[in-house]
């Protein structure tokens, strides 16, 4: 479900097009698939660094993530350039569907293929880990998939070669204070969920957009700020408050009812847009409405521009609301974390979405309680975790919900509940990610972070 770029050339002649580009992605439940995505952050190996800081973030060059990238070109992997820059790869052969591309900082990034199940989406990372392992450590590279940069100012972090970073690191403290920490310094997991239809969409996305703050809570894994404890369980979640809330969160419009693809267009097109590719090249047009460009109000960027099909399909790559909806839903609730989190991630959404009586299960029960709480959840969880209120409480909640998630992992005859053991132990009670660093950062770590490069690495 990785979505490398787009192509359709087709000049935009009414908004049943834009309509129609999200709508191609139904498909009937015997083709559902699971996508999964992760980041992970590069660090130089303290016994390999030849001269470089520590545990620092690796450059694209020379012995970086550029360097890596080159290392693990071949027969199944395909150069994906941003002009003479190597910036991602696109798997073919036997990574046929895959993808591993780079986040602003080099935040490492495998965008997986289309699988039927969770012991695929499993092997899949684990494969991924495997290949990237041996190559990483001839650089005298590791990775640790974690919610939010745990030792590095933002200053002190590298930026990649891509242009369209480039446009976003201009734009971004136009809209917020931490846009170019979530840009720089953030790291999350995500699973993409096929739909059959608009009123299928529209239940999946009133779902999972109102439990994403749950999520948030259970897989929060982002105590961390420039090696101190901040007071914050998931960092990661506290940036997007404040990042652009024009294109994130859980906007009010998807929970009305008579939600659908006209609705998110509408929606998606009084977002900012920032770049337009022509000619392999990305365009800043940072700020500029794509309304007023479909109406013919020629923005001086824009002069002399056609508005294509593709110039909006990759303007949806650019809106990043907790859920986003492209020709297929994207859970972006998480943090990243250790692979049983990383599969749990997936299993908790294919769980709750996949079978329809779970799924109208979980509707009556996010029901029960109006918009507004969730939207308040989404405030609280990144500092307070499941001890966040909710009425009734969030981790009653939380039991419900990832019983519910079993309910409807049970119902695929897959054998794949097991993957929901480490939430049932966090709703029981136990400690989520964070707080499982968090004790040790106060206890045998002596309050340094420098350890987690070495307990939470891939």
């Amino acid at each position: 479900m990785s979505n490398p770029g787009t192509s359709n050339a087709a000049s935009i002649e009414s908004r049943a097009q834009l309509v129609e580009a999200i709508a191609r992605g139904c498909k009937p439940k015997s083709e559902w698939k699971i996508g999964t995505e992760h980041e992970k952050f590069g660090f130089i190996l303290p016994q390999d660094a030849d001269g470089r800081e520590p545990l620092s973030p690796p450059p694209y060059a020379p012995r970086g993530i550029g360097a890596l990238l080159e290392k693990l070109q071949g027969p199944d992997w395909a150069p994906i350039m941003d002009g003479e820059n190597l910036i991602g790869l696109k798997g073919q052969n036997a990574q046929a569907g895959r993808a591993i591309s780079l986040e602003p900082a080099g935040q490492f990034e495998l965008s997986g293929a289309p699988v039927v199940s969770l012991q695929e989406t499993e092997a899949e990372m684990q494969e991924h880990y495997d290949q990237v392992r041996g190559p990483a450590a001839e650089l005298g590279l590791g990775f640790l998939p974690f919610g939010f940069q745990p030792l590095w100012s933002r200053d002190e972090m590298p930026w990649m070669p891509k242009s369209r970073y480039a446009i976003m690191r201009n734009y971004m403290p136009k809209v917020g204070t931490l846009g170019l920490d979530m840009m720089t310094r953030t790291c999350t997991v995500q699973v993409n969920l096929d739909f059959s239809d608009e009123a299928d969409m529209a239940r999946k996305m009133r779902v999972s957009l109102a439990l994403q703050p749950l999520a948030t809570a259970l897989f929060a894994n982002s105590p961390f700020v420039e090696g101190k404890a901040n007071g914050l369980l998931s960092n990661r979640a506290r940036i997007w408050t404040d990042t652009d809330n024009q294109r994130s969160g859980q906007p009010s419009v998807f929970f009305e009812n008579g939600f659908g693809f006209e609705q998110y267009v509408d929606w998606a097109l009084d977002v900012p847009m920032y770049f337009v590719s022509r000619d392999g090249k990305n365009l800043d047009v940072a700020g500029c409405s794509f309304r007023r460009w479909l109406a013919g109000d020629i923005q001086e960027p824009l002069k002399g521009l056609t508005p294509t099909v593709g110039d909006f399909e990759d303007h949806l790559t650019t809106v990043f609301p907790d859920v986003r909806l492209k020709q297929f839903l994207e859970m972006r609730g998480a943090d990243a974390g250790k692979l049983d989190m990383m599969v749990a991630q997936s299993a908790l959404w294919v769980g709750l979405l996949y079978d329809p009586a779970t799924l109208e299960a979980a509707e009556k029960l996010v029901r029960e309680q109006p918009w507004s709480a969730y939207q308040q959840l989404r405030a609280d969880v990144p500092r307070l975790g499941l001890d966040a209120a909710f009425p009734g409480g969030l981790k009653p909640l939380a039991k419900r919900v990832v019983q519910l998630a079993e309910q409807g992992l049970r119902a695929r005859v897959r054998n794949e509940a097991s993957y929901l053991d480490p939430l049932h132990l966090i709703a029981d009670g136990g400690p989520n990610q964070a707080q499982h660093w968090l004790d040790l950062y106060n206890g045998a770590w002596g309050q340094s972070v420098k350890p987690l490069f070495t307990e939470a690495a891939i």
